[in-house]
């Protein structure tokens, strides 16, 4: 199975976005996070921070492995920074 992507802004909305984090956590074990910027990056770990109260009452524990991604943004290069997220029970 593919693991889904979910692309974070710097207006992204950490509730949202820890909303959606949960929803795939659940259904899949693992989520990616991609971000460029610092303003991105903010918002995807305060999002992150949010899912893991979510989900910490049903015995899900979220783990975070940061790691660098090449992406293509309008024609041109880009580094990202991706999260993967998932649940530490879970292979």
């Amino acid at each position: 199975m593919e693991t889904e992507t979910l692309r974070v802004s710097s207006k992204s909305k950490p509730n949202r976005v820890a909303g959606a984090v949960a929803g795939v956590v659940r259904e899949r074990g693992i989520v990616e996070l991609q971000t460029i910027g610092a303003g991105a990056l903010n918002q995807a770990i305060k999002a992150i921070a949010i899912a893991r109260g979510f989900l910490a009452p049903s015995g899900i524990d979220l783990i975070c492995v940061p790691a660098f991604a090449d992406i293509e943004v309008d024609g041109s290069e880009r580094t990202a920074i991706k999260l993967l997220v998932r649940d530490r029970g879970r292979n």
